[in-house]
């Protein structure tokens, strides 16, 4: 009897060892989606508004976020904020830290918080050579632009286009590029304004040609103005900051990082508003300002479009300082030293 009994009991005791086999993966995958969808959740927004204002796809940005930082949890990420794994390079003014990487103790980027890892990350591709050709392509060609980046050199892992594709179609990541366009591409106009040339119907007073043959009607986009390559617009009486943002499709916190105001910032009347990030330079040939009765570093900042922090930096001036009346402010250069 006890060797049926055993017998009988042997696959019960079976499944519950398989049952037990399989809750212990389930567990771990749930904790671990969770760390996944916690990034997503956290950095999604921000890269969607980094594809708007330069043209990386947010589902690239994202998947080279999760994969460099291991969705924040690694050491560049934690004590740096660095979440791309920029290294220095030899034009990097800014805070470092030591890592090993393909050397011990290499020189990598350090930032004050993640954010400002993101913007770099996106000014970096922008402004490396060899990344150029990434931007003739589709902005949703995540897979264009995943083999791209691999191609250029961004990491030395042969499989490092495979995993970015991976990341974006595992966690749909593509999603976050759907609808998305850069003002870049955008001919500072939106595309619901635009219309092909018709030499029948228009005049110089009724449209406006665009670098891609078509015409712009000026309509509520007639306020748009541009300095230093950089859109904005005057703030009339009638304006809130809620209007502003739903106007302009921009998120909460994109006026005032884009000019450098507190969050709680109110707008008046006759204030210049930005609508993209400033320049570290003023446009060529405006090299100095002579400063006037009432000028601030963050004026002069506003009127030509420039990074109040580049501005004092140029200036070698300590942050918070002021100039005199007469002063020569340096918008192109490094002041030279007396």
């Amino acid at each position: 009897m006890s060797e049926i009994r055993f017998h009988h009991i042997l696959p019960l005791i079976i499944l519950l060892l398989a049952s037990c086999s399989v809750k212990k993966p389930a567990s771990s995958v749930k904790s671990s989606n969770g760390i996944v969808y916690s990034y997503i959740d956290q950095y999604k927004e921000l890269a969607m508004s980094e594809m708007r204002r330069t043209g990386i796809p947010a589902s690239i940005t994202l998947a080279q976020g999760m994969i460099e930082s291991d969705y924040g949890r690694s050491r560049l990420a934690t004590e740096g904020n660095n979440h791309f794994g920029i290294k220095c390079h030899n034009n990097w003014k800014g805070p470092t830290i030591t890592h090993h990487d393909d050397k011990r103790n290499e020189c990598f980027r350090k930032y004050r918080k993640p954010e400002e890892s993101y913007y770099d990350h996106s000014d970096f591709l922008t402004s490396t050579t060899r990344y150029a050709f990434l931007f003739e392509l589709d902005e949703k060609d995540y897979k264009g632009w995943a083999r791209g980046l691999k191609k250029a050199g961004y990491a030395t892992n042969p499989d490092y286009a495979d995993m970015l594709i991976r990341k974006i179609e595992e966690n749909e990541l593509w999603q976050y590029d759907q609808g998305m366009k850069s003002v870049q591409k955008n001919a500072s106009v939106p595309d619901t304004l635009k219309i092909k040339a018709d030499s029948s119907s228009r005049s110089p007073e009724s449209s406006i040609k665009q670098s891609d043959g078509s015409f712009a009607v000026p309509g509520r986009v007639q306020r748009i103005k541009e300095n230093n390559r950089i859109q904005y617009i005057i703030v009339n009486e009638t304006d809130t900051r809620e209007s502003i943002e739903n106007e302009f499709g921009l998120l909460k916190w994109e006026l005032s990082r884009y000019n450098e105001l507190d969050n709680d910032f109110r707008i008046v009347p006759g204030q210049i508003l930005y609508l993209q990030p400033k320049r570290d330079k003023a446009e060529a040939g405006k090299e100095v300002h002579i400063t006037v009765k009432g000028d601030s570093m963050y004026s002069i900042s506003q009127k030509y479009g420039v990074r109040i922090k580049k501005l004092y930096e140029m200036n070698r001036m300590t942050e918070g300082e002021q100039p005199d009346v007469d002063e020569k402010i340096w918008l192109r250069s490094m002041k030279p030293v007396n």
